[in-house]
């Protein structure tokens, strides 16, 4: 999916969130579930015990950088919830409309907040080429393929495999250790929302809040102790907004962090994460009919970037310099004596 946010609602029923991306949840009721791109909630409804009245629900299409539109944006799709045909359909005046609150959920298994082994700060903004060609980029890299596909470097180079540089810096790797725990500060100072979804694991969402507040007002955050924090593999880091999320690295394998707009990943808006390439070359095995594809389609399948087994490099993608700003503005603001 890659549209803007959704929220569901029935009139005058309580929803009843139990599971978000695939994490049971405890029990919370809300009268709205938002969503964006990538996440999935699952709620329990209590039906009424009576058959005097039918209802409605709706379905809202909005996001948080567009423009309304007077009866076209947001887009509002209604249906029926039926409980007998001939009762009458109560109409309410308003439909609620809120963020999802992730900092008051917990997770149903008990699991404290994690202590972070390494922090890691992600800057999710564009950056412009001399020539004025955008990306989208996390720390003003934008990710490229590499020749070899990245499982394959990770699988195939030995002891080499534990180096970023195996795979590209145009891939924006991080080799991480088995089992540590990594913090993610999502850092968005552009006027685009992003969410980010990881693959491969779930991450607690520890603290919330405004990337120019010099004060601490916006910052939310959970209990450092007795709670137990919502665990899901996508959170929505709207604009001018920083998140924490904590996930133990416990899967090895090749996995991509990305904004899950399609057309930002289209524009190099992708990282990837390396749990634990010592075990994973002791655990994994491709199956045949993987590498027969990749032979069919003259993909290389062994080396590093460059689809060689040393050092050398030769050959691999190149990385594209960056600015934070368009060249132009970049330039007016180094002779005001500013930076970027």
């Amino acid at each position: 999916m890659s549209l803007p946010l959704w929220e569901f609602a029935i009139d005058d029923h309580e929803l009843y969130i139990v599971e978000v991306d695939g994490v049971l949840t405890k029990p919370k009721a809300v009268n709205v579930v938002r969503m964006a791109p990538a996440q999935r909630v699952s709620v329990l409804v209590r039906a009424k015990n009576t058959v005097a009245k039918n209802y409605q629900y709706h379905i809202t299409v909005l996001d948080e950088y567009v423009p309304p539109i007077p009866g076209v944006y947001p887009a509002q799709f209604d249906g029926a919830v039926v409980y007998h045909p001939d009762a009458p359909v109560d109409i309410v005046q308003s439909i609620p409309s809120e963020r999802f609150d992730e900092l008051s959920i917990e997770t149903l298994e008990y699991e404290p907040v994690l202590v972070a082994d390494q922090s890691m700060f992600l800057n999710l903004t564009y950056g412009f080429t001399e020539e004025e060609i955008p990306f989208e980029t996390i720390n003003l890299i934008a990710y490229q393929d590499s020749l070899v596909p990245s499982l394959f470097s990770a699988l195939t180079t030995g002891e080499r495999a534990i180096n970023p540089i195996t795979y590209g810096p145009q891939t924006n790797t991080r080799v991480l250790k088995y089992n540590e725990v990594v913090e993610m500060l999502f850092w968005s100072p552009t006027e685009l929302p992003h969410p980010m979804h990881l693959h491969g694991h779930v991450f607690q969402i520890i603290e919330r809040g405004l990337v120019n507040d010099t004060t601490g007002a916006s910052r939310q955050r959970v209990p450092d102790t007795g709670f137990s924090p919502l665990q899901r593999d996508t959170v929505h880091v709207t604009q001018g907004e920083y998140v924490i999320a904590r996930f133990r690295a416990n899967n090895p394998g090749v996995w991509n962090l990305h904004c899950h707009f399609s057309w930002h990943i289209g524009l190099g808006f992708n990282m990837l994460m390396v749990v634990g390439p010592r075990e994973l070359q002791r655990t994994m095995r491709l199956p045949p009919a993987v590498i027969e594809q990749c032979r069919i389609q003259g993909i290389a399948t062994h080396g590093n970037a460059a689809g060689h087994n040393s050092f050398n490099y030769m050959g691999a993608p190149d990385l594209p310099f960056l600015e934070a700003a368009l060249p132009e503005a970049a330039a007016k603001l180094a002779a005001a004596g500013g930076s970027i």
